[in-house]
């Protein structure tokens, strides 16, 4: 069950894959939290001009490892868009990284992709305690998964 501040925190990680798409990207957004609620670090993808690691996941994995410690990573949560694909995964996971809210699985993901007529993507779509056996997973969450959905439509029409 997610709480009020989770969703919050959720619908802004749609607000940034909606940023994300409006300029020119795939649709994925990601806000890293603080235990205390403090919002730290948020992104968006950047994989237009061809560089696919360029996941907001990956650079949140990345930021935490520079800026937080150990204890710190532990206890924020990651509220994405959409689950993480298996690099994001694996970058939370050796990091150490906290809990991860998603809107979207991957599984929803894979469907309205083909649903939409894209073709598969080149990394299988692992779940995300597949990659990291221990992590802590919520989502996801219905209502703003069919705002991704939407994303990912209007993606098409653009």
């Amino acid at each position: 069950m997610l709480s009020a501040d989770d969703r919050r925190f959720l619908a802004r990680a749609v607000e940034l894959a909606e940023d994300a798409l409006l300029a020119g990207d795939e649709p994925f957004g990601s806000v890293l939290v603080s235990a205390d609620g403090e919002v730290l670090f948020e992104d968006h993808n950047h994989v237009a001009g061809g560089d696919h690691t360029q996941h907001p996941e990956f650079a949140i994995a990345r930021w935490a490892a520079g800026h937080l410690t150990e204890a710190e990573r532990a206890a924020a949560v990651v509220y994405t868009s959409g689950e993480h694909c298996p690099m994001c995964a694996a970058a939370h996971g050796w990091v150490g990284l906290g809990r991860i809210v998603y809107a979207s699985s991957s599984a929803q993901l894979g469907e309205w992709l083909a649903e939409l007529g894209f073709g598969p993507g080149p990394v299988a779509p692992l779940p995300i305690q597949t990659v990291v056996p221990g992590a802590v997973v919520d989502g996801p969450d219905e209502e703003l998964a069919a705002r991704v959905r939407a994303l990912h439509e209007r993606r098409v029409v653009s």
